[in-house]
């Protein structure tokens, strides 16, 4: 598990999952979280349980699309549709998994709300992050975000329709990619601080961390293909 390094409320907690532990045998081995990507479900319903043990409550597990809704932890059934959750309430577990996508956890600097956004290229191109910072509804520059693991920009190579897409709406994002034979290399993590610093959020934390380059702690689906998530977790008490 990793734990945020970031200023948060004691009363607000957050974990991101890795690969180590679990039951599920290769090749999604060990702590695959995923019900959607072949794995036996025994094994996935064992691992949730395990996780579950570290939580207040069984978490908002989301259907997510790539897409910007933001779904209620404290409202919304589980399997929803949707790429982001919020709570406003104690006890609910917003949840998203990834496997080279970047997750973005959120919370005011109060403790009043918190968040957690799954943001592929797509869901970040067409605002997700700028969503879930709408949904919390407190002011932006009261919100903290912590960036999780996700595909690094040495790996992150991308098509001229994912530069344009990101550059038409903000042309500083240009500094994001770096020219890669007839392809770009990407840095996801630039490209959030630029939308999340959009919306108001300038309090921004972690990033750095590279799924496809570290098999021992991380699924990638870029690197692996077949393979099993990772879940970034938060909540309040």
């Amino acid at each position: 598990m990793i734990a945020p390094d970031w200023p948060a409320p004691a009363h607000v907690h957050a974990m991101m999952t890795t690969r180590e532990g679990g039951v599920s045998l290769p090749p999604f081995d060990g702590f695959n979280l995923a019900t959607h990507v072949g794995d036996d479900p025994a094994a996935v319903a064992q691992n949730r349980a395990m996780l579950r043990r570290h939580l207040p409550a069984e978490p908002l597990w989301l259907n997510q699309v790539h897409g910007v809704a933001v779904a209620d932890a404290g409202r919304d059934a589980a399997g929803c549709e949707g790429d982001a959750a919020v709570s406003f309430a104690t006890g609910m577990v917003c949840a998203v998994m990834t496997a080279d996508c970047l997750p973005v956890l959120f919370c005011d600097t109060a403790g009043t709300v918190v968040a957690a956004a799954h943001a592929g290229w797509r869901g970040l191109a067409a605002g997700v992050l700028e969503a879930t910072v709408a949904r919390m509804g407190v002011s932006p520059e009261g919100i903290l975000a912590w960036l999780g693991a996700a595909i690094g920009p040495h790996c992150f190579e991308v098509g001229d329709e994912v530069r344009t897409a990101f550059i038409e709406r903000h042309p500083v994002a240009a500094d994001a990619f770096s020219r890669h034979g007839d392809r770009w290399l990407a840095d996801i993590y630039a490209l959030a601080r630029i939308r999340l610093a959009s919306a108001g959020v300038n309090r921004i934390y972690g990033g750095g961390l590279c799924t496809v380059s570290d098999a021992t702690r991380f699924y990638s689906w870029r690197r692996d293909g077949k393979t099993g998530r990772m879940a970034s977790l938060i909540w309040k008490e």
